[in-house]
């Protein structure tokens, strides 16, 4: 990309994002599948320059932020709770699609070496949860699909960049040791998980003697460097080193920051998380007509290209199908303690975990990542053909997957179940209102409270508490409190709009000043943000 039109590229790719996106939303089409036939169809314009990204910065730029906050947002008890199933997926499903993958196109391709069907294999995967749970946000699926699913694609990510790493130094070097390749893999990932932890128990202790918003969220921008660039240089899963750092500053998060950071920090990922998936997947579209230029240069004929995207893709489908139903009901007729556990799993439930195998960011990162030529300095020829089957891969699951999958939730008749979450945030909402009684009881005790203020409080969490504890009990009528509730809040919108007015009055007067207004402005915001958000 020359430096003369990298300003114009990246403004024009954030205008495409942002339109893209809306026409999504309007159209009600889950945004990645947008972003990528948009990123195709710009990629096709005449006169469009050429955009590509230096490989090795690739895995560098994107992944450490990605795997971070997914892994940071991530539920650890839900983790634990479906730890079986997330298992069998993120590591005997990577390894297996890795391997029928290798098997299929070294048997289809003439003169595609094992090493680079294994990095094909490793490449395709991982699976995207972004493309699932947009769809899930959308249509609603059962709490513990999404679970399994965006659990599934945390850690697999781990797994398939770890099998990645391995298959790389295999075709660099040119051959291939299981043995070799086995204990690299499991030194590679528990000193990954080591160095994670590390990262993350000094950057916590850091953290936690901090009161400054502004370094705090700058240090946790880049809190998935530190544990992933020093992984790297020791040799061991920088992933897996990115991925355990989130999960336990995630656990760590309340203990070391205050309310105000957190806010901040929460708003930056969701913003910064967005536009990494974004451009990735604008770049998936953008990339094929390189990707097409580069095979004919190395005289691969178009349409056996297409044939091996869409053999490899159907491959990977059917493995990911074969393998979610076999390992959810095999062990069941086999094993007589596992029917012993419960009722066996809806197959409505296994038919999406099944299908929700949509590809994206990771499998583009990780095969623009593949080197150009091998430790001898010769050019590896198969990396035209490698980008394009992962192109291939990823447009079919995405479009084939992700627009077929609202069909298939109503043909099975599957509904959402966010009922015993909701019992839980009522239920939590109950108890925090109980602790606050409790403590203003003691505090009413000290000197230095007032008789006045304290009843005034209790009033306030008496009524909170009483609504929270009618929501799901028969004999209380929680309707009445309900439309209580509806209609203060109803006042307080107008209340604080009056306020926004007013505000707004004083600053186009110049009786006040944006600084004064943006102070008491964000003071309303946050007000507004406890009462009706």
């Amino acid at each position: 990309m020359e430096q003369a039109h990298a300003e114009i590229i990246l403004a024009g790719m954030l205008a495409a994002v942002a339109v893209l996106v809306t026409l999504a939303r309007v159209l009600q089409v889950p945004y990645p599948i947008f972003l990528v036939l948009g990123g195709l169809a710009i990629g096709f314009v005449p006169g469009m320059p050429d955009i590509s990204l230096d490989p090795d910065l690739v895995l560098l730029l994107f992944l450490p932020p990605l795997l971070y906050s997914a892994a940071f947002f991530a539920s650890l008890r839900d983790l634990r709770t479906n730890a079986g199933p997330i298992t069998l997926l993120s590591i005997g499903l990577v390894l297996a699609t890795c391997g029928v993958v290798a098997l299929v196109t070294h048997a289809l391709i003439p003169g595609f070496s094992w090493e680079a069907a294994f990095v094909l294999g490793a490449i395709v995967s991982p699976t995207d949860p972004v493309a699932a749970t947009a769809i899930a946000d959308r249509i609603g699926l059962p709490r513990r699909v999404v679970v399994v699913v965006e659990g599934e694609a945390l850690v697999n990510d781990a797994t398939a960049i770890t099998a990645y790493r391995v298959a790389i130094t295999a075709l660099v070097a040119g051959s291939f040791s299981e043995v070799a390749a086995g204990q690299k893999f499991v030194l590679s990932a528990v000193g990954g998980a080591a160095v994670g932890l590390a990262a993350g128990w000094v950057i916590a202790h850091v953290r936690a003697r901090l009161d400054d918003p502004p370094v705090e969220v700058t240090i946790s921008l880049f809190t998935g460097y530190a544990a992933y660039l020093p992984a790297e240089e020791l040799g061991l899963s920088g992933v897996i080193a990115a991925v355990t750092v989130g999960l336990y500053m995630g656990s760590q998060t309340a203990r070391v920051t205050t309310a105000q950071t957190r806010m901040q920090g929460f708003a930056m990922w969701q913003i910064l998380t967005f536009l990494l998936n974004s451009f990735l997947f604008v770049l998936i579209g953008l990339q094929l007509p390189r990707l097409i230029d580069a095979l004919q240069a190395a005289d691969f004929e178009l349409d056996s290209v297409l044939g091996y995207g869409l053999l490899t893709s159907l491959a990977l489908v059917l493995t990911r199908i074969v393998w979610v139903f076999v390992l959810t009901y095999l062990p069941r007729s086999v094993i007589p303690r596992w029917r012993e556990r419960g009722p066996a799993e809806d197959w409505r439930n296994v038919s999406l975990v099944a299908w929700m195998g949509m590809r994206g960011a990771v499998s583009l990162a990780a095969a623009l990542a593949v080197p150009v030529v091998t430790d001898a300095g010769q050019p590896i020829g198969e990396r035209p053909l490698i980008l394009f089957i992962t192109f291939s891969v990823i447009l079919f699951t995405l479009v084939v997957q992700g627009l077929t999958l609202p069909l298939l939730v109503r043909w099975l008749r599957v509904e959402p179940d966010d009922d015993g979450e909701e019992v839980e945030e009522n239920k939590a909402r109950k108890l925090a209102a109980r602790a606050a009684l409790d403590r203003l009881d003691r505090l009413a005790e000290e000197e230095w409270t007032r008789d006045d203020t304290v009843e005034r409080m209790r009033g306030m969490y008496r009524y909170r508490y009483e609504r929270f504890a009618a929501r799901f009990d028969a004999e209380r009528d929680g309707d009445a409190i309900e439309d209580r509730t509806a209609t203060y809040l109803r006042m307080v919108g107008s209340v604080i709009e009056a306020q926004r007015e007013q505000l707004e009055e004083l600053r186009r007067s110049g009786d006040i000043s944006s600084d004064v207004m943006r102070r008491i402005e964000r003071e309303l915001d946050l007000e507004e943000g406890r009462f009706l958000g």
